[in-house]
């Protein structure tokens, strides 16, 4: 077998490991597939029950927003798995063992995708349940999948990289929420981010998880021409702006997450 084959394989065992552990851990699998409903569910009467949107319902605006806020949160699993396993010393384990060295991250980031298709396909599910459609093409609601489930992948790499530099779990979930919060309430995950006040404008509009969000409301079809057109850049071309940030996040986080590992078992 080749170095890349060897490497791969090392890779889905890594990623076969954490997936039985999500499976067995209560509190994780919640996450997984409870928190989702419980988002669809409470946001969707909630908020759909005060806001009126013009030519459309709010449940159908807010789907693609609790979409993205999912993944986002969620990835910070990736970050607490590497921190707890810093602190009961599996890397050194890991490094007795002749497997590839970047066989842990992809491991880890490749379980976190099997993490998102079920907490994608449980919210998609229950969306249905409570009244959300896809008024698109198929194609283009595949591309908005595959979207969201790309730009899920590239922010797992985000999560290892803070947590292989702050390296305990407590500290990792303390900053992944101060910071996951403001990314993901400052868009237009759930308002129209032209009602924002001053510099807040701005911020929201040009900030990745908007852009995201646009372009999964663009590709299920979950838009009206009533409603105010976006202004800004990114959100005009929210579709191949959202891949640019995939790849991007991906072409920088990639490379530090694995040497910052590298670092941390070389010690």
């Amino acid at each position: 077998m080749t170095a890349f084959q060897l490497a791969a394989a090392d890779g889905l065992t890594i990623a076969r490991r954490n997936a039985l552990k999500i499976r067995r851990a209560p509190d994780l699998l919640g996450g997984v597939i409870m928190l989702p409903i419980v988002f669809v569910v409470l946001f969707t009467y909630v908020f759909g029950s005060m806001i009126e949107l013009p030519g459309m319902s709010y449940g159908e605006y807010l789907l693609p927003g609790i979409f993205v806020m999912t993944i986002v949160t969620s990835a910070q699993i990736t970050g607490y798995t590497l921190t707890q396993d810093l602190q009961k010393g599996i890397f050194d384990r890991f490094r007795t063992l002749p497997m590839s060295p970047t066989a842990v991250l992809t491991g880890q980031t490749v379980s976190d995708v099997i993490m998102n298709v079920t907490s994608i396909a449980t919210m998609a599910l229950v969306g249905l349940l409570v009244g959300w459609r896809v008024h698109s093409s198929p194609p283009e609601a595949v591309l908005g999948f595959a979207m969201l489930l790309l730009f899920a992948y590239a922010f797992s790499w985000v999560t290892a990289t803070v947590a292989l530099a702050l390296r305990t779990p407590e500290v990792f979930n303390n900053l992944a929420t101060l910071t996951s919060l403001p990314l993901v309430f400052l868009s237009n995950a759930f308002a129209d981010s032209t009602r924002l006040p001053g510099p807040l404008r701005p911020i929201a509009e040009w900030n990745p998880v908007s852009t995201l969000v646009q372009a999964a409301r663009e590709l299920f079809g979950n838009t009206s021409a009533a409603l105010p057109q976006p202004a800004a850049w990114p959100l005009r071309h929210a579709v191949p702006v959202s891949l640019l940030w995939s790849v991007l996040l991906l072409a920088v986080f990639v490379p530090l997450a694995t040497r910052l590992y590298n670092r941390a078992v070389s010690r």
